[in-house]
Order: structure tokens, then C-alpha cells, then sequence
């Protein structure tokens, strides 16, 4: 006699008894799991890609906000800081290296930075085709983006004005030309466009250089109409104002240059206790700890976390009492069956391993389906996730807490079986005959 066929047929008999079981049981499995896998991902990938900065330098505001937005990229940033005062930085004797990043404008959603070729090694960046950049106005892709996008060497795109993808005000005059394509990293650097600091400066001079231009127009104007010089006189005076015009722009560039932040990673952890205190309370500037802000950031979603495992092992342990339940109802139903089994020379031991046989393939289908769902709801979350923030989850095969998980799945339903199997011990074969 097949016992695992007949276990089946008997779990199939009463289907809505098998539904309802199922239905606490996916639940459970499928919130543990898709949680379990949710925070193990965002944990690694956040870990993956502050690794490479100790320290990051902005404009005052929140210093979670600024590690958002000048390390994982998914914020706007607090705002800008002078080159000059960033540049004292990177001399400090803790500072192993500073890497200033600026940024500001968009192709098509994804974020164009502007930085130093440091940046690539910092995130161990390597080339699939092309070059890195050399002057103003190359770029080099990253991997998703030129997925995404259809990117390849020797395009030219043209970027938008902020970090949106629906701002419609474009630095047409400053087109960016393609040089070079990058390999897959797992890191932020995927999801951007990286050029050199003077692109980003030189784009956004441009805008600049369009009002001082029209503000001299009119100063000259006027100047026109009060000057009693002749046209000889007054064509000397405006080439000398010219030229000294461009020599106070140029010292007054300098000096002004601006940076988004600035990516510092130290020598010691020394540098670690004792710089962002001395920045934060010594300068226009703030200093930001990213491992720390993201540890507080992820204590914040790890209770809402928890919280939500707890949740799904309460209705885990409501379907084992269901699974009880069910199969208590079902052998008080089948004792006629059971005696007349017993008759056919199926002993004690034979009874309890068909009903425990049925116990465990209804634990162990309730666990395939909730893991598949926490998948399928993984899949959706890491589409959100990507379009949002750019961020990919991977789905992976069960790992060791999910095995875990399922022994004590069906750890669960060994108890309830046993629980439920009690009466078989009692079961009157003579007396249950004659009744039925």
C-alpha cells in the first residue's frame, strides 16, 4: 500500500480545510522570507558602496541627507562648498584621500557627475570599451546606464538642467561625447555618467556668463549716453575695461570654484574621531560620517523589520495550530477508515506516519508556495527599487535562515500531527466498526 499516495488523497479530500492551512502558512513564509532577503540585500549593497568613504564633506543641513546625495545618489544634495576650502581638507595629515564630486544636472534621470579619475579606482571601476576622460565634456558611462539606455562609444547627449528627468531646460551648447563604457561593479557607479569637474563648472558657467553678459550690455548702454568722450576716447576706454574685466573674472573663477562635496577616506581611524568634530564646529562646512548615518538609517527600517517578522512567526505558529486543527477534525472523521485499516494488518505506527506524512507535505507545499511569493514579491519590490533609486536585488536560491526556516516549518507540523494523533493510540477497532 502507497501511504504517501493515500496521505495525498486524504489532504486533497477536504480542500477547504487544505486552503485555509495553506493560506496562513504562505503568508507567514512568504513576509519572513521576502523581509529576510530585503534587508539582507539593502545591507550589503549599502555597505558595498560607502565602503570606499570614511568621510564625507558638504554644505550645513541633515548629514544623512548628505551621504544620500553625494554617496549613494539618491537624494538632492544640501548644496555647495567653496574648492578652496575643500582643497585644505586634502591636506590634512589624517587624509589618505579626497575625492571632490560636484554635480547638478541629468541625462534622461540618470545623475552626470563630476569628478576626478580617483573616483574609478575608489569603486575598483574598470573599462569594458573606450577611455576614461581626458578633457571637458567626455563622459564615461556606467554599466546600467548604457544598458538602459543604449549608450555606446562616440554618442553625443545632451544634459538637463537639475536631478529629474522631466526638467526640460537643456545645456544644448555643451553636448558630452562618449568615451568610455564601463564593466558591471554591483555599485552606485553603475547607475552613473562621470566626467571631469571642469565639464560640470564650464556647463553651468555658461548660464553665468549669459546674465553677466546682459548686465554689462546695459551697463555699457548707459555708460553710452553719459559719456561725452569721442569715439576714439570712449573705444580705448571699453577695450581697457574689457581686458580688466576678464582678469577679475578669471581671479574671481578661482576663487569661487564650487564642489557638491567632498569623499574623504583617512589614514587611521584617528582621523575618524577627531576631524568631522573639528569641522563641523570650526567651519562654514559639515562633516558627515557615512557608516554611521546609515547604521542609524537602517536601525530605523531594521524595527519596522522586525516588527514584521514578528508578525508572520505569530501567523506561523497560527497555521501550525490551524495545521492541528485540521488534522484533528480528520482523523476524528476517518476513525471508521483508520479501524478498518487497522484490519487489514496497518499497525500504530503505520496510522501515525500516514497522518504525519500528511502533516509534512502540507508543511512542505506551504513552504514552497510562501517562498516562491516572497520571491515574486522581490522581483516586484527590486523593479520599484531600480526605478527609483537605482538599486537591483538579485534573486538568489534559499539561503541558510531559509532552510532554517523551513525546519521549523515543519517542526511545527511534526507537533501538530503528534498532537492531533493522540486518539489513534485509543482507537477501539470493534467498537468503531460496529458503530460506523
Amino acid at each position: 500500500m502507497n501511504l504517501g499516495y493515500l496521505a495525498y488523497r486524504n489532504m486533497v479530500s477536504k480542500p477547504l480545510n487544505l486552503v485555509l492551512s495553506l493560506l496562513l502558512l504562505v503568508l507567514s513564509i512568504s513576509l519572513v522570507t521576502f523581509i529576510l532577503q530585503l534587508t539582507k540585500q539593502l545591507n550589503g549593497q549599502l555597505d558595498k558602496n560607502i565602503a570606499p568613504v570614511d568621510m564625507v564633506i558638504g554644505a550645513k543641513g541633515s548629514p544623512l541627507q548628505l551621504v544620500l546625495s553625494s554617496v549613494l545618489h539618491i537624494d538632492a544634495p544640501t548644496g555647495n562648498i567653496k574648492l578652496h576650502e575643500a582643497e585644505r581638507i586634502e591636506k590634512h595629515p589624517f587624509v589618505q584621500s579626497a575625492i571632490p564630486v560636484s554635480y547638478g544636472d541629468n541625462y534622461k534621470g540618470y545623475r552626470i557627475l563630476g569628478t576626478e579619475l580617483t573616483y574609478f579606482e575608489s569603486y575598483q571601476a574598470t573599462l569594458a570599451e573606450g577611455s576614461f576622460f581626458e578633457r571637458s565634456f567626455e563622459v564615461v558611462v556606467g554599466s546600467n546606464v548604457a544598458k538602459k539606455l543604449g549608450l555606446k562609444i562616440g554618442d553625443k547627449i545632451t544634459s538637463s538642467h537639475g536631478l529629474a528627468a522631466a526638467n526640460a531646460e537643456a545645456h544644448d551648447e555643451h553636448p558630452y561625447t562618449v568615451v568610455g563604457l564601463l564593466e558591471p561593479t554591483g555599485t552606485v557607479v553603475d547607475h552613473l555618467l562621470v566626467c571631469n569637474l571642469e565639464s560640470i563648472w564650464d556647463a553651468h558657467a555658461h548660464e553665468d556668463g549669459e546674465h553677466d553678459e546682459t548686465q554689462d550690455h546695459e551697463e555699457e548702454t548707459h555708460e553710452h549716453h553719459e559719456d561725452s568722450h569721442g569715439d576714439e576716447a570712449h573705444n580705448h576706454n571699453h577695450e581697457g575695461e574689457e581686458h580688466t574685466d576678464d582678469g577679475e573674472a578669471h581671479e574671481h573663477g578661482d576663487d569661487e570654484l564650487e564642489i557638491t562635496s567632498l569623499l574623504v577616506k583617512f589614514k587611521s581611524p584617528l582621523g575618524l574621531v577627531q576631524m568631522p568634530r573639528f569641522i563641523n564646529e570650526n567651519t562654514n562646512m559639515q562633516a558627515s560620517l557615512p557608516g554611521f548615518e546609515i547604521q542609524r538609517l537602517m536601525g530605523l527600517l531594521g524595527s519596522g523589520a522586525k516588527t514584521i517578522n514578528g508578525i508572520a512567526l505569530a501567523i506561523l505558529l497560527v497555521s501550525g495550530f490551524s495545521i492541528f486543527i485540521s488534522l484533528l477534525k480528520t482523523i476524528r472523521e476517518r476513525r471508521p477508515e483508520l479501524a478498518l485499516l487497522r484490519t487489514y494488518g496497518l499497525g500504530t505506527a503505520k496510522l501515525l506516519y500516514l497522518v504525519l506524512l500528511e502533516g509534512l507535505l502540507l508543511a512542505f507545499f506551504g513552504f514552497v508556495l510562501g517562498w516562491l511569493l516572497g520571491r515574486l514579491a522581490l522581483v516586484m519590490a527590486s523593479r520599484y527599487i531600480e526605478a527609483g533609486y537605482g538599486y537591483l536585488l538579485k534573486i538568489n536560491g534559499p539561503n541558510l535562515l531559509e532552510v532554517l526556516l523551513m525546519g521549523a516549518t515543519l517542526f511545527i507540523a511534526v507537533i501538530a500531527v503528534f498532537l492531533a494523533s493522540t486518539s489513534i493510540f485509543k482507537l477501539n477497532i470493534s467498537k468503531t466498526l460496529s458503530d460506523a
